[in-house]
């Protein structure tokens, strides 16, 4: 019998020799406060053909499952599984435990089918809250039917919490004309999420930006007068239009505690993420004297302002800890009881040097890494499985509170939604239990537990296309450059390639021989995709995901070669290729995703489309 392959892997585990054989009919014996939590394995035995049910007597003659809570266990989401000769028993810590407890049989069944092996299991989570966070912002708002079976799909895996990224993109009644083209949630859509949350021991965390990245706000003029920079402000090369509220206006805190009373009521969470990140203009414009006079104490001073609203309306605020690391000498005088989200997307972040300093000034903290999806089409694997264990490592050697995997869309959010499972998962293992899950053979698990590929190719080419980017290079640079070439017209090139030589370290390598490699390489692994047997419902929409995602980076190679001269296609084939992808692109974005943003999205097509008409 094969060794069982688990999401995430118990803490401990003991085969004990031998297997027991589940009957076609037995009862479940499930104490009253926990039968929610055994439904989980109850549908699973009837997903394999058994007849078993519920009884109400716990020596009832044919009971096959014992399932309760036991307060012998003291961590509330620990568990212990015990299959034997004589049957199952499930104990949990609490409700949490027991249903994590389930979803490891379920598992185990989903593997072995009625033959499971004899075996104990003890397990707990290293980290209290283990989350995954959405960008619903750039531009990408998933339906609601996205959003449930990614619940169902995160519970599985043990994820805790989950959050929307928020700038523009919730239907706040008195601010229409900031949502009118986004296709937002709604309140009655987020009570649906949060009670299907619920329902999996899953917490709806609410998260609304509230200082930068608010351009959907303050390109309004009903909004500009809240701008550090009403009239816009120099960015890189260019103009940027404003992005930051003023931090000195009490009209800012009155908006975002506007914002709050709308948007809490629909959430059962205690918690508020007011974000705070990438303020970009801030102290440039009407914070530009006390900016100069008191420095980091105009930003502390106005987290301290939203700390005080958030409080008031009975919340935890979160907010994330970028701002506030330019000035470390500030963060002992952040509220006591605030959370700070450290993120970091690079394999290199320093979560060790971060992590200490809010531990030794006694502030909560989660550390953020990511799945290194987005500006990169079909993601960054080694990047990616090296960022989240360094939060994981990190994290507990300075006892972060939370672990939270984040998703971003930025430049238009061009990935597909499955290039962010190899991510969730590797995640969930790292954040429950780092020891033992720090071996995991990915591609085996992501073929047994997200593709369901009977074939076994799935996992090998995801994690193989999602390793592309290492041909060209930078490693760091927070996505791939055959990516980012597709939103670069020629006469940017030379300075993109000097931003991104001094961002990662090194020059991409952009030698013709290397760009032909990286084509070689990609058709190499879409051959591969032809050869899977996925057992999943939308097994084809997938495979068309990423055969679009390799055609797009193969496409941004063929680009960087004509921009040097030394292209294997004419301008014309290659802006009609480019105008084939665009609508697989807009076809595949409506498959999970909602139609508002796609149009501001699809506005990046017309760089490149400009550049290949100007070549006719």
């Amino acid at each position: 019998m094969d060794a069982p392959q688990l999401v995430p892997h118990p803490r401990r585990l003991t085969l004990t020799g031998g297997s027991h054989s589940l009957p076609y009919h037995a009862w479940i014996f499930a104490h009253p406060d926990v039968h929610h939590e055994a439904g989980v394995f109850h549908r699973a035995l009837h997903a394999a053909g058994l007849l078993w049910d519920f009884t109400a007597l716990p020596d009832a003659t044919g009971v096959g499952a014992r399932i309760a809570v036991d307060a012998a266990i003291t961590h509330p989401q620990g568990y212990r599984l015990t299959i034997s000769a004589d049957g199952i028993d499930v104990r949990g810590g609490g409700p949490a435990g027991v249903y994590y407890g389930c979803l490891t049989l379920r598992q185990l069944l989903r593997q072995y089918g009625n033959e499971i092996p004899c075996l104990e299991i003890h397990d707990h989570p290293d980290f209290e809250a283990r989350g995954v966070m959405l960008d619903i912002s750039r531009d990408k708002v998933p339906t609601m039917a996205t959003l449930l079976q990614l619940v169902d799909k995160l519970a599985h895996w043990k994820i805790n919490q989950i959050q929307l990224y928020t700038e523009h993109t919730f239907a706040f009644r008195d601010h229409v004309e900031v949502w009118a083209q986004a296709s937002p949630l709604t309140a009655d859509e987020i009570r649906v999420l949060n009670a299907h949350c619920r329902l999996h021991h899953i917490e709806l965390v609410p998260n609304q930006n509230s200082l930068g990245h608010m351009e959907r706000w303050l390109k309004f003029r009903r909004y500009q007068h809240l701008a550090e920079c009403p009239d816009g402000f120099p960015r890189g090369r260019g103009w940027s239009m404003p992005t930051t509220v003023n931090p000195l206006d009490p009209a800012s805190i009155a908006l975002m505690a506007s914002l709050y009373d709308e948007l809490l009521p629909n959430f059962t969470s205690e918690m508020l993420n007011v974000g705070g990140d990438e303020p970009w203009e801030l102290g440039r414009g009407r914070s530009k004297d006390a900016v100069e006079a008191r420095g980091g104490r105009v930003y502390l001073e106005y987290l301290q302002k939203l700390h005080r609203v958030v409080t008031e309306r009975g919340r935890q605020m979160q907010f994330w800890g970028d701002i506030i690391m330019h000035y470390p000498e500030l963060i002992p005088e952040l509220p006591p009881d605030i959370i700070a989200m450290e993120w970091g997307y690079e394999g290199n972040h320093p979560f060790d040097e971060h992590g200490a300093l809010f531990a030794n000034a006694g502030i909560p903290f989660y550390v953020c890494p990511g799945t290194s999806s987005w500006n990169s089409l079909v993601g960054r694997t080694d990047n990616a499985i090296e960022n989240l264990r360094n939060a994981a490592v990190n994290g507990l050697k300075h006892g972060a509170i939370g672990y939270l995997i984040t998703d971003w869309g930025d430049a238009g959010h061009w990935q597909m939604l499955p290039v962010s499972y190899l991510g969730f998962m590797v995640g969930a293992g790292f954040s429950w239990c780092y020891e033992s899950n720090q071996s995991m053979d990915v591609p085996a698990l992501l073929d047994r537990w997200v593709f369901e590929d009977s074939a076994q190719v799935m996992g090998r080419f995801v994690y193989d296309l999602g390793n592309v980017y290492q041909l060209i290079g930078p490693k760091y640079i927070n996505g791939q450059y055959m990516n980012y070439a597709l939103q670069t017209p020629r006469h940017e090139m030379e300075y993109r390639l000097d931003q991104f030589t001094r961002w990662g370290g090194s020059a991409p390598d952009l030698r013709p021989a290397t760009l032909r490699d990286a084509i070689r390489r990609i058709d190499e692994l879409r051959a591969d995709l032809l050869s899977n047997r996925m057992g999943r419902v939308d097994a084809e929409l997938i495979a068309t995901e990423f055969r679009h995602g390799a055609a797009m980076l193969r496409h941004g190679a063929r680009w960087l070669l004509l921009a040097q001269g030394e292209g294997d296609a004419h301008p014309s084939a290659l802006l009609e290729e480019w105008e084939t992808l665009a609508a697989q692109q807009q076809t595949l974005w409506l498959a999970r995703n909602r139609p508002g943003g796609l149009e501001d999205s699809m506005r990046r097509w017309n760089i490149l489309r400009s550049e290949y008409r100007s070549m006719l």
